[in-house]
């Protein structure tokens, strides 16, 4: 019961000291010992399970009744094929799962919470499953907690504990308290922490006393293992055309029998030839193959460091039209650098603002040490600053020892901190300088403390407008003296201005570039931020945001509007400045009023609303908190707005490359169904066999429409216009593609078997047709349809531009996946083994040049076709 015991007896049972924590080597053997600090799930699994639930599925049951009525009739050749087709699809299926799956793990893994500790004297950054028992750990507003902890220190600390007790409202915590009830429910014990919990305000400091399943939430660990899984609005559509295609193939089947029937046909073969027009008019690769190339897109988003944490989110980017972001960090190189100061209309700049200094270091919660920071970007320049002025913030804490505080608030825009000074105690605040000047009755000028008059006011605001207009963050500090600890509340009343400093945080260099692209491809980028509107215009200006002063607007002019008002002149505007969360909700919503589909960055434990009502809510990878990550739909791990530009032209060629997989599957599928279904309407005799309509399915199915689903994209993609989110997947022509495509390719198997039996002197009418001229015939058409399905995917890489403009080799996995298909038809008609199951034989050198030549037919006619659509394709694009 550690919330019954003190600070000092945790402290030494745990064996540790407060100051220094753990040193690396006892974190690590501690490591070893309690093991990492990961909740236990349940077994994953297994690639058996995975396996059998690859037969859960109707096609599967079509399939193995199929085998169950060859081996009736004693055609186990058949047999064996359909059999084999069934655990070679199952086989696929679980490859690209598992696949799909470790591509996503591996991606969460990139996006689970680090958490700060201190060790070896330092504050580092950790993995959250590193944190082991006596783990010294740094909590501030917006993280997430990763282990129970019995709280050392803590200020104005506030922890929202809903996951564990359901109560939505923040708990107060001190670390002062201790309590002795050995029933005490969880919601009560103010002096701990726990797991899977989240600060929402305040700071403090803890020991982790429980970890992994050792904790309050390792007892209940239900959270863990969630098996819902999200499918994509695509993905959706996709499955109702599944069952709509299966519907018709039910229908195809009854009517196939209906003739045959009429026609008086062997009804043992009609019947499998009924099984296979179904299995043809299914694209069973489907769903797999759309789930592969989501994860194989999302895995290469992951490589230009944008994270994708919900699928949907991948199709929504190619849809996107504004993108609104935060100034700092994101179209800047949150390299802050203080580079003028500020701290009276008669300023003497040779000597360093020593008060200024002391009163910005010792209100900031960041680190920097050994070169290296943690913490608020804004904050470490100004420890920098004080390095620079030998006020480390390291000596100027130990002399002035924090007692209490006031954390910073994106509403208020300050920061309060009470420190002990030798005549008692001093209350140092910093912030926005016209939030400063609001809450001053008095101004340090030359060494002295004189009133603030309207006049000298006026003075602070021009020079700090000056700094503004030369695209400095400006940040004021002020101080006053008291002898008593005193309430937060009173801490900002009656200060005495300090003087302000001005940093500079110069634009990311390829933003501008990225802007240029967005805006060509239809995307309108927004600077949303809390600086001054000046400040804000200056940067927005050089990076081609914003042409104009009139494009901006405040947060305060916001108010001044209703909410009608602003939806009407929003699109006016590119710029706001001094706005708060509150203001950012506004701003989406009047955007998406206004038709637009709405990405938006935040970083903030306030942001997380309107990460959540933007269409693609994205959070920053290295200065966001847990709480924006987990309402976001998106993290860049560099926090650069290229990144977001980057994502969107990788999200617009994922949809498309989906789009050609499976337009390229149902083209292949109708082929097949028109070769077949024709020749039993026209009284032919059956150009495929069942077993052959399966070879090609597997050969032709996933080859070649994974190795689509991965293609490099299109480079002019950035040259179009956002995708309307309300488009049918069979828009601008892709629907007459697929029936286009399965003409040409139903069209030359049937030309293929008639050339076949016309060789032997029969035609498609002939009665009596002799075994060799059909088998032959049939070998014909069996590898027209496959060469002419991987042939005609080199087509489906544009629907506008040639292959040579695409550029024949610039997708190596399709060139590959055609020559290993031909390889294996190859293979199939001259082994004598697959020839004999497969009931084909080999052909004369004239007709394999024959079947070739027939095979680039479909791809051939389709190129010419594109001279005609292009046109078209142009004026919509």
């Amino acid at each position: 019961m550690w919330y019954s015991k003190s600070k000092e007896e945790v402290l030494q049972e745990l064996q540790v000291n407060a100051t220094t924590g753990l040193t690396s080597e006892e974190a690590k053997s501690r490591l070893e010992q309690y093991g990492a600090n990961k909740l236990k799930g349940k077994p994953k699994k297994g690639l058996i399970f995975l396996f059998f639930a690859q037969m859960k599925d109707m096609l599967i049951y079509v399939l193995l009744g199929a085998a169950i009525v060859t081996l009736a009739i004693g055609e186990f050749m058949d047999t064996i094929i359909i059999v084999a087709v069934v655990l070679l699809n199952a086989l696929i299926g679980v490859i690209q799962e598992n696949k799909a799956e470790k591509a996503i793990e591996a991606l969460q893994q990139m996006t689970t919470p680090k958490t700060l500790v201190r060790r070896d004297g330092e504050v580092k950054e950790i993995q959250s499953e590193d944190i082991v028992p006596g783990d010294i750990v740094i909590l501030d507003a917006g993280r997430f907690i990763s282990a129970d902890l019995r709280l050392l220190e803590s200020a104005n600390l506030q922890i929202e504990e809903s996951a564990l007790t359901g109560e939505s409202v923040p708990s107060d915590k001190n670390a002062a308290d201790i309590h002795t009830d050995p029933k005490m429910p969880i919601g009560d014990k103010s002096n701990m922490a726990f797991m899977s919990t989240l600060v929402t305000y305040g700071r403090g400091e803890g020991i982790a006393v429980g970890t992994a399943m050792n904790t309050e939430m390792g007892k209940i660990a239900k959270i863990l293992d969630d098996d819902h899984k999200e499918l994509t609005p695509l993905q959706k559509k996709l499955e109702e055309l599944g069952k709509t295609l299966g519907y018709i193939a039910i229908g195809i089947c009854l009517l196939i029998f209906v003739v045959a029937l009429i026609q008086k046909r062997d009804l043992f073969e009609m019947l499998l030839t009924a099984i296979s027009l179904a299995v043809a008019a299914i694209p069973e690769g489907l769903p797999a193959i759309v789930a592969i190339v989501l994860a194989l897109g999302v895995t290469r988003m992951s490589k230009i460091n944008a994270i994708v944490k919900k699928l949907p989110a991948v199709e929504t980017l190619g849809s996107v039209n504004i993108i609104c972001s935060d100034k700092t960090g994101t179209l800047t190189q949150n390299k802050m650098s203080v580079v003028k100061h500020y701290t009276s209309p008669e300023p003497n700049h040779d000597e360093p603002p020593v008060d200024l200094i002391k009163a910005m270091v010792l209100c900031s919660d960041a680190t920097f040490e050994h070169g290296k920071g943690t913490g608020d970007p804004t904050e470490i320049a100004l420890i920098i600053f004080g390095d620079k002025n030998n006020l480390t913030k390291r000596s100027l804490d130990a002399e002035f020892k924090r007692v209490s505080e006031k954390p910073f608030d994106s509403d208020r825009k300050l920061m309060s901190t009470l420190n002990e000074i030798p005549t008692g105690y001093r209350v140092y605040t910093k912030g926005a300088i016209d939030q400063i000047l609001q809450i001053s009755t008095s101004a340090f000028v030359d060494g002295e403390v004189v009133p603030l008059t309207e006049e000298m006011k006026a003075q602070y605001v021009t020079a700090s407008e000056d700094m503004s207009a030369d695209a400095l963050r400006v940040l004021g500090a002020a101080y006053k003296d008291t002898d008593r600890i005193i309430d937060p509340d009173e801490m900002e009343q009656n200060l005495t201005v300090l003087g302000f400093v001005g940093m500079i945080d110069p634009p990311r260099l390829e933003v501008k570039d990225s802007i240029h692209e967005a805006k060509v491809a239809g995307i309108t980028s927004v600077m949303i931020t809390g600086d001054h509107k000046n400040t804000a215009f200056a940067i927005a200006k050089e990076l081609g945001i914003a042409n104009s002063i009139k494009q901006c607007m405040t947060g305060a002019e916001i108010d001044n509007l209703s909410e009608d008002e602003f939806s009407r002149q929003i699109n006016d505007y590119r710029v706001f400045a001094r706005v708060s969360p509150e203001h950012k909700v506004k701003i989406i919503k009047a955007l998406k009023a206004q038709g637009n589909i709405v990405s938006m960055t935040g970083d903030g434990v306030n942001d997380a609303p309107s990460l959540k009502f933007a269409d693609i809510g994205v959070a920053m990878g290295i200065t966001g908190t847990d709480v924006s990550k987990g309402a976001s739909d998106m993290i860049l791990t560099d926090d650069n707005f290229s990144t977001i530009v980057h994502a969107i032209r990788e999200g617009r060629n994922i949809y498309l490359n989906i789009r050609k997989a499976v337009i390229f599957l149902l083209s292949c599928n109708l082929g097949e169904v028109i070769a077949v279904l024709v020749s039993i309407l026209f009284f032919w005799p059956i150009p495929l066999l069942p077993t052959q309509i399966l070879w090609v399915n597997l050969v032709t199915d996933t080859l070649p429409a994974i190795a689509l689903g991965v293609d490099p994209g299109e480079k002019d993609v950035m040259k179009k216009k956002p995708r309307d989110p309300n488009e049918s997947f069979f828009a601008k022509g892709a629907g007459i593609r697929a029936i286009i495509g399965g003409i040409l390719i139903g069209s030359t198997t049937l030309i293929a078997f008639y050339l076949g039996l016309h060789e032997y002197g029969y035609s498609l009418g002939s009665n009596n047709i002799s075994e060799d001229a059909l088998t032959y015939a049939r070998t014909m058409a069996f590898v027209v349809l496959a060469s002419s399905q991987l042939f005609y995917s080199l087509s489906m890489r544009s629907a506008t531009k040639f292959i040579f403009q695409v550029g024949l080799f610039t997708n190596k996995y399709l060139i590959g996946a055609i020559i290993v298909g031909l390889i294996l038809q190859f293979g199939v008609i001259t082994i004598p083994f697959l020839a004999t199951a497969f009931k084909v034989q080999n052909l004369s050198f004239a007709d394999w040049g024959l079947v070739i030549g027939l095979g680039l037919v479909p791809l051939i006619v389709n190129e010419i076709i594109k001279v005609f659509t292009r046109d078209n394709d142009n004026k919509d694009a």
